[in-house]
């Protein structure tokens, strides 16, 4: 199916046996999953690569220590790896192929850049500077495979770290938790049971849920004006983000706080790092001149922003917001199309004003009937709004728990501020719930949206609080401009 007045193709059947396709293409039925399962080996050509990943991680495979574990990934890269790049163009036709050589490639990359800084995080110093060239062995084929595939020549959430990184131990049992594993690893990831494996593993069973996330999207914006068809896309949309947080919440057991920090260090990126404060030089690329770039990051995921732009959610005019716009360059480039055609489709068609009934008259229906149907789009509409705010609540909390109980380090992964960019997307769900629910007279007379939404107001009421006086904590402990950015400090 196609997003009216544009060629963007939602995909219905995925086409998993298609190479000429990209690897991630939006589908109703996988969502913002690859199209097909990752492909876990690369061609023979490639046996050097390969060999490499398979003794780089802290502990490997068989149990032993690997090359991570010594300090001797960065000598293996630069005296016995060959520079692959002619290889890589036998595969410019086969861009699933190029994905996992890019997932691949981004591994060693990250890797290697980040070595020094994990040798001294394990004797507890300062992360002190990463590696400042990537030698061409590496820098080459990286921008290559970048290039044909449409990401950032460095480790990626979707296309590299998280989404096209995980195998089915048996093929017939499919996407259940409990199957699968990681391709690559950094420390102990290997090991399904490890915090790192969980840590991935938890985001891919997370973005399982995500086709129905697109499907009910679909179905609501293509409805308008029948709100009856309307409201059944946003409960599609609705049991889909429950679900999503049910498996988010699952995360506390699968990966541990206090073991995040130590395989965090290799997902770190460029941009806004100590570790790199002239960024990093591409041997042989960019004219030799340094280039910077965000690290892996959660936050680079697609369901929440699809749900900021179907919600026609408003962010503030901050600094903070201005990071989490540069985050979507940061996913792949069908993604970023998808989310973008239905941020525009939601404005041209008025879908919140609509949703709450600002334009009256515009519902396909008559006299109670449509009252009603009013009221539960106003209903759905509030509960969505609480599901996104459950999750963002949620992400503040891995934050509080795994990173700022744990580390003193300012940054978070992709490069922003760690006290208060999350608090900046939390506040403004928040805000737009009260403002919402107090326009429509949602707390009593004929518009009253009952006891659920009376529920979840009244929690929204206490969050903030909680928010802003978590937030004044880390700013004054840490130093950090009380409120810099955003509401909950001022």
């Amino acid at each position: 199916m196609f997003i009216p007045n544009t060629t963007l193709e939602v995909l219905e059947d995925t086409r998993p046996d298609d190479v000429s396709l990209p690897a991630f293409m939006v589908s109703t039925t996988r969502g913002f999953l690859p199209r097909m399962d990752p492909i876990a080996s690369l061609p023979a050509e490639f046996e050097a690569v390969e060999q490499l990943l398979r003794d780089m991680p802290v502990t490997t495979a068989s149990g032993q220590p690997g090359l991570l574990a010594t300090g001797q990934l960065g000598d293996e890269v630069d005296n016995k790896l060959p520079d692959l790049t002619e290889q890589v163009e036998k595969y410019r036709d086969n861009l699933p192929m190029m994905n996992a050589l890019y997932r691949d490639y981004s591994f060693l990359a990250s890797a290697y850049l980040l070595e020094p800084c994990h040798m001294r995080f394990v004797k507890g110093e300062p992360y002190g500077l990463g590696r400042t060239i990537l030698p061409a062995q590496l820098s080459r084929p990286i921008s290559r495979c970048a290039e044909l595939t449409g990401f950032k020549p460095f480790m990626e959430y979707a296309g590299s770290y998280a989404l096209f990184n995980y195998r089915l131990a048996d093929p017939s049992l499919g996407l259940e938790y409990s199957n699968l594993r990681l391709i690559r690893a950094f420390e102990h990831g290997l090991d399904p049971s490890s915090s790192e494996a969980g840590f991935v593993l938890v985001h891919v069973d997370m973005v399982k849920n995500s086709g129905p996330l697109v499907s009910g999207t679909m179905t609501a914006l293509s409805s308008l004006p029948d709100r009856a068809r309307f409201n059944a896309g946003l409960l599609t949309v609705l049991e889909a983000l429950r679900r999503v947080n049910v498996v988010m919440e699952t995360m506390w057991g699968k990966s541990k706080p206090r073991s995040y920090t130590s395989f965090r260090t290799f997902i770190f990126g460029i941009t806004s790092q100590s570790m790199f404060p002239d960024g990093v030089i591409y041997e042989g690329v960019n004219d030799g001149k340094p280039m910077s770039f965000r690290g892996e990051s959660g936050a680079n995921d697609s369901m929440i922003p699809l749900m900021d732009n179907l919600l026609q959610i408003e962010m503030p005019d901050t600094p903070l917001t201005d990071i989490l716009r540069d985050f979507r360059e940061y996913r792949p480039s069908n993604h970023r199309q998808f989310l973008v055609e239905v941020k525009n489709w939601a404005e041209d068609l008025g879908v919140k004003d609509f949703a709450l009934g600002k334009k009256k008259g515009k519902g396909k229906g008559e006299g109670d009937e449509e009252e009603l149907l009013l009221l539960e789009s106003r209903r759905l509409w509030i509960q969505l709004l609480d599901q996104v705010r459950d999750f963002r609540w949620r992400h503040w909390c891995f934050a509080r728990e795994y990173i700022l109980k744990q580390t003193s380090h300012p940054t978070a992964t992709g490069g922003s501020p760690i006290v208060t960019w999350l608090p900046n997307q939390l506040q403004a769900i928040m805000e737009e719930m009260v403002e919402i629910y107090d326009y429509v007279g949602g707390r009593g007379g004929p518009t009253d949206l009952g006891d659920k939404c009376r529920d979840i107001m009244d929690l929204v009421g206490r969050q903030r609080e909680m928010l802003r006086k978590e937030v004044d904590k880390y700013c004054q402990e840490r130093g950090v401009g009380v409120g810099v950015g955003i509401g909950v400090g001022k």
